[in-house]
Parts: C-alpha cells; sequence; structure tokens
C-alpha cells in the first residue's frame, strides 16, 4: 500500500486570495465553456436516463412483481391465498369451495414432472386433462392391452385414442401423451420365446409410430407377480430384459414433434406392503438394472387400506418408507425418476361385520357430504382426513378421501425428494384440487 498523503490545512487568507483572484480573458472564455459544455452534458445524461434506463426499469420491476417466484404471496396458489390447505378444515367449506379454481390455469406451483392418468370409463379427466394442460409434463390415457390370442399376440385399445383430444393438449402446453399398455399376454407366450418378445415389441412401438405418441407407459410387473413369474431367478431376469429391450427400441426413435428428444418409457411399479421386500416386490437392485432404459417409474404408493382392513389411502410415513426402500442402493441420484403415486379418489368403508369398502370419486364424496354434514377428522399420523357416518340400515361407515391439506402433504415429500408425481386419475378429483400443482 502507498503512503498516506499529509494535506496541509489551507489558511481562510490564502482561500479568499484563490477565491477572488482576478482572471483573464481567456481563463474567462475558457470557465466559459467549460461550464456550458457541462451543463449541456448534464442535459443529455438525464435525457438519455429518462428515455432508455426508466422505461425499462419500471418494466422490470412490474415483470418481477407479477412473474417472479421470489414476488412473495401473489404466487402462492389460490387455494393458500384464500387459507383453504388446513388440517380443520369442515364439510360446508369443502362443498362451497371446491370448484373455485384460479383463472389462471397455467401457472405451475409444483415444478418437478407430473403424470397425469386418464380412464375412458370416467370422461372428466378429458375435460380437466385440457382444462389444467400446462399443469402436466405427462399425460396418459388409459387405452391399450397386449393380449395373447391363442398363439398370437394381439394389441388392443386404438378404438379409444382420440386424435382430435391429443392435438388440442398439444395446442394448449407442451405436454407428452403416453398411453398406458397393460400386458396381459400370458407370460409363458410373451417372455419365453425371442420371437414372441420381439413381436411384442414391434407391437408396441409400431403403435406408438402411427399414432404420433410421446412414448408408452407399460404395466406388467403385477401381472407377472400374479402368475409367478417374479419368484422364478431365470423368468425374471427375462422379464426385465424385455422391459430393458422396449425401452431402448423406444429410445432408437426420434419423436416427431422434438427432433432432440426420443420415445419414452415409463414402468409401472408396486410398492411394498411390508416393511422387508417380497421376493415379488419391485426393489432397488431392479430399478438399477432398468435405470438406462426407462425414463421414469410410475409408483402406485395409494391403495394401502383394504375392506378387511379399513384406513387410510396412502399413509405418508408409508410414502416416506417406501421411497427410502426404494432408492436405498442408488440413493437420491435416481429419485427424479421416479413419479410418486397419489390418488384422486377414495374409499367408503363399512365398518360393519363383514366388512367392504365401495371406491369413490369427488362427486361421490361431496354427495356424502351434503347428506351427512360430518365433521371432518385429520389424521395427523397418516396426513389424511376421514369423516364417518351412519346409513339408513344405521351401520357405520368411514370415509377416507384426500384434501387440500393431504395432497399438499404428499406433494412436499415427492418435492423434498426431487421426485415427481402421477395422479390416480385426474377425473375423480375436485377442481380446487389443481391449484396446487
Amino acid at each position: 500500500m502507498g503512503k498516506n498523503q499529509v494535506r496541509r490545512p489551507t489558511s481562510d487568507s490564502n482561500r479568499r486570495r484563490m477565491r477572488d483572484k482576478p482572471s483573464t480573458q481567456k481563463d474567462q472564455t475558457a470557465d466559459s465553456s467549460f461550464q456550458d459544455f457541462r451543463y449541456y452534458d448534464r442535459r443529455l445524461i438525464a435525457v438519455f436516463v429518462v428515455l432508455f434506463v426508466v422505461p425499462p426499469s419500471i418494466s422490470l420491476l412490474i415483470y418481477r412483481f407479477k412473474f417472479s417466484p421470489q414476488s412473495g404471496p401473489i404466487l402462492l396458489p389460490y387455494v393458500r391465498q384464500r387459507g383453504l390447505v388446513k388440517a380443520d378444515v369442515n364439510c360446508e367449506e369443502i362443498l362451497t369451495e371446491h370448484s373455485n379454481v384460479s383463472e389462471n390455469t397455467s401457472r405451475r406451483h409444483f415444478m418437478n414432472p407430473v403424470l397425469a392418468y386418464i380412464t375412458p370409463w370416467n370422461s372428466g379427466g378429458y375435460d380437466m386433462a385440457k382444462r389444467f394442460t400446462s399443469k402436466f409434463t405427462h399425460i396418459s390415457p388409459v387405452w391399450y392391452d397386449l393380449k395373447s390370442h391363442g398363439t398370437k399376440l394381439v394389441l388392443e385399445g386404438r378404438h379409444n385414442a382420440d386424435i382430435g383430444w391429443i392435438s388440442e393438449l398439444r395446442m394448449r402446453g407442451d405436454v407428452q401423451v403416453l398411453p398406458r399398455l397393460v400386458l396381459e399376454a400370458l407370460p409363458q407366450h410373451v417372455l419365453r420365446e425371442k420371437k414372441q418378445r420381439d413381436k411384442a415389441v414391434d407391437l408396441i412401438l409400431k403403435e406408438c409410430k402411427d399414432m404420433g405418441y410421446d412414448g408408452i407407459v407399460l404395466e406388467s410387473w403385477s401381472r407377472w407377480a400374479a402368475h409367478g413369474v417374479l419368484h422364478d431367478a431365470t423368468m425374471r431376469k427375462v422379464a426385465l430384459r424385455f422391459v430393458k429391450q422396449l425401452g431402448e427400441a423406444l429410445h432408437a426413435v426420434k419423436s416427431d414433434r422434438n427432433s432432440n428428444m426420443h420415445l419414452q418409457l415409463v414402468y409401472v411399479i408396486g410398492p411394498p406392503h411390508t416393511e422387508k421386500l417380497q421376493e415379488h416386490d419391485f426393489g432397488p437392485h431392479d430399478l438399477q438394472t432398468l435405470s438406462e432404459s426407462v425414463d421414469g417409474f410410475s409408483l402406485m404408493t395409494y391403495d394401502f387400506s383394504s375392506a378387511y382392513n379399513p384406513g387410510p389411502n396412502a399413509p405418508l410415513k408409508w410414502i416416506r418408507s417406501t421411497l427410502h426402500l426404494l432408492l436405498s442402493a442408488a440413493g437420491r441420484n435416481m429419485a427424479h425418476t421416479i413419479f410418486v403415486g397419489i390418488n384422486f379418489y377414495g374409499y367408503d368403508f363399512l365398518l360393519a361385520e363383514g366388512g367392504g369398502a365401495q371406491a369413490i370419486t369427488g362427486r361421490d364424496y361431496l354427495s356424502l357430504l351434503e347428506q351427512h354434514n360430518p365433521p371432518m377428522r385429520w389424521d395427523k399420523r397418516n396426513a389424511e382426513h376421514y369423516f364417518s357416518y351412519t346409513d339408513s340400515q344405521r351401520r357405520q361407515h368411514a370415509v377416507f378421501y384426500p384434501t387440500l391439506m393431504s395432497i399438499s402433504e404428499r406433494l412436499e415429500e415427492a418435492r423434498s425428494w426431487g421426485a415427481g408425481i402421477s395422479i390416480w386419475e385426474i377425473g375423480q378429483g375436485l377442481d380446487y384440487f389443481f391449484d396446487l400443482l
């Protein structure tokens, strides 16, 4: 560092002499010109600032206020702005508010991938997909089955396909359409012979190309478990090899809509229902085996309870432990490939002797609330709402159906892992559920 220079104070008399010293004509002219230059220079700078700096700055502030994630409460989901996401909700509030949604249906709040299932037998899902297209990254209409007809393989379901609806979705947003296909063909017809495996892959690939799909969602694991395939180590390897073969075949084909992307494969997997993996469960090793051939795994974390064991549909601790178990080998590195299942349906359990359970949609749920006006209870341990009622035959029922609070808790869980979500299915939910997405 340089030394500090000592400034000597100037006496008052010296300062007066310097200020009052008469100037020559030349000095006066130069000084006057310099002052004029500085005056005009300041004016030019002022004009520049007013014309070119201020308007963009104001525009930037307005844009950030309206659209930036940092702009505060205005970007909270509409249902949160109205204070509806809470444990102490009541049925009157649900009946009043369930159809009120934000006018901005394109803004996303859950930024990880969202896979939405739609079923032909619940046509409301088609309308919801169009209404909230921008909320989803993947849409999977449940259209196809691959079946055995004697020794032949037949792909059924094209009659379900709605090309006009797909075109409308793609006009509304950049969503990928991957129809679900269930592999119902007998395993001995598909897996044991290479020729049949190749035929199955060719049928699926051709359908994707012909129909302009972005890929396929394949469900086969539960069928294979039912046929005992997964208990046989050799057959299990063959089954995994088939999934890999299909994924690699899809990846070799470029998307018609985007040449930088290939066709995708999402594979449906079930969760374990015990603390330890059973022989037929899809586990960490299976996940790693398929990691390079499968783009995503649709994890069915719902239907935890049953008619014989009434209770919550998807306990939050169970979802968390399932993710821990599944990702124990790969860690969180593969969490981004998981679509954590969220149910938009519920169950009405009969608690009388013999029991029973009836799946219910949003319409059924609202009807029960109107009929019985029951108090809502929050099960903190499982993070689900439920209520009880007595039917006309004086039998006790317990109803578990998702609420804004229960969905919000599961979105946060998925977000904490860096995982996406899959919704079964969007035609069964209430309108304001979509405000959270």
